[in-house]
C-alpha cells in the first residue's frame, strides 16, 4: 500500500472551533481560480451541484513533510487519502447529481498537476496561491513553518451558493463518503 495512502491510528482529530459556520448559506464571491487543466474556475459561477474539498497540501513522494510533527497537527495529515477517495467515489457523485468536483488548496497549479497525474484524478484540483479567495471567503486556515495553509473542510455548493459545510472533516480518507450518505439523506427528505 502507497505510505501517503496509510493514516496512523493515532492521528488527532480536529476540533469544530466555529471557524466555518459563516458558510453556510454563503453566496460565494467571484474570484477565480488556476485549475491544474489550464482553465480559471470561479465557483460563484458554477452551474449546478459542485462539490469542492479543501485541503492543507499533497505530499510528494520521496520528500519529508513539510515539518517533522506534521502528524500531530490535528486535521493537517490524509490530504492524498482525501483526493483519492474523491477520486473513487467520483462517478456515485455525479450519478446523485453533481455537476463538478474540484480540489481546493494554497499550493501552486505547477505542484497540484503533479498530484494529478499521480493520483489519476479525474476532476480539478484549484490553486489559491495567493490566498485571495480563502481571505475573500474566510476559510480557516493555521501556519505551520511559516506556510499558511487551508484548514481540511468540504463545501457542497448550489449555484454559488453554499448549502452544505462539512467541517471538521475527519477522517479525511472519509470525506467523499460523508458527501454521499448527506445526498442520500437529503434525496430521502420529503
Amino acid at each position: 500500500m502507497d505510505p501517503n495512502l496509510a493514516l496512523p491510528a493515532d492521528l488527532p482529530a480536529p476540533i469544530d472551533d466555529g471557524a466555518a459556520a459563516h458558510l453556510v448559506e454563503m453566496r460565494l464571491p467571484d474570484v477565480s481560480l488556476a485549475a491544474t487543466d489550464g482553465t480559471r474556475v470561479s465557483l460563484a459561477k458554477c452551474a449546478g451541484r459542485t462539490v469542492v474539498f479543501a485541503y492543507p497540501r499533497t505530499g510528494e513522494p520521496g520528500k519529508p513533510n513539510l515539518v517533522p510533527d506534521w502528524d500531530v497537527i490535528p486535521g493537517a495529515r490524509g490530504c492524498t487519502p482525501q483526493a483519492c477517495g474523491f477520486r473513487d467515489l467520483h462517478e456515485d457523485l455525479k450519478a446523485r447529481g453533481v455537476a463538478q468536483v474540484h480540489g481546493l488548496s494554497t499550493q501552486t497549479s505547477a505542484y497540484q498537476r503533479e498530484a494529478v497525474e499521480r493520483l489519476h484524478l479525474p476532476f480539478t484540483l484549484l490553486s489559491d496561491a495567493s490566498r485571495a479567495y480563502a481571505m475573500a471567503v474566510r476559510l480557516p486556515t493555521f501556519e505551520t513553518a511559516g506556510t499558511i495553509l487551508l484548514r481540511r473542510l468540504t463545501l457542497v455548493i448550489d449555484d454559488g451558493v453554499v448549502t452544505k459545510v462539512f467541517y471538521p472533516v475527519f477522517p479525511p480518507d472519509r470525506s467523499a463518503a460523508d458527501v454521499i450518505a448527506w445526498l442520500d439523506a437529503e434525496a430521502m427528505k420529503p
